[in-house]
């Protein structure tokens, strides 16, 4: 399984911007819940968003809640999250993650519930 993240860069505070991951490896992602995590210099990785498997309910982390958006193409096997609003303590690098466990009823959002990571892809936001 691979997980190819995409998308980060540096953008002003207001400002927009749209992660990708592409997955490869597995012929059901769709039937895994699919989430974002970020990890600011000397913090703990923390959760952002996740969706579960047919897209249909999402689950964000308050503090960025009504300015991220998670979505998700299973014909693509593709994961997005669409950010706007952005402020400088989004600043991270960000990472795209699948569910361990199949067909997981609850959104599940400590990061060890997530057994396959992206590579990461860094997010700052300047004021």
């Amino acid at each position: 399984v691979q997980l190819q993240a995409s998308g980060g860069g540096l953008v002003q505070a207001g400002g927009s911007l749209r992660l990708s991951c592409a997955a490869s490896g597995r012929s059901t992602f769709s039937r895994y819940t699919m989430a974002w995590f970020r990890q600011a210099p000397g913090k703990e990785r923390e959760f952002v968003a996740a969706i579960f498997r047919s897209g249909g309910t999402t689950f964000s982390a308050d503090s960025v809640k009504g300015r991220f958006t998670i979505s998700r193409d299973n014909a693509q096997n593709t994961l997005y999250l669409l950010m706007n609003s952005l402020k400088p303590e989004d600043t991270a690098v960000y990472y795209c993650a699948v569910d361990r466990r199949y067909m997981r009823a609850v959104v599940a959002t400590p990061p060890y519930e997530y057994n396959y990571w992206g590579q990461g892809t860094l997010v700052t936001v300047s004021s």
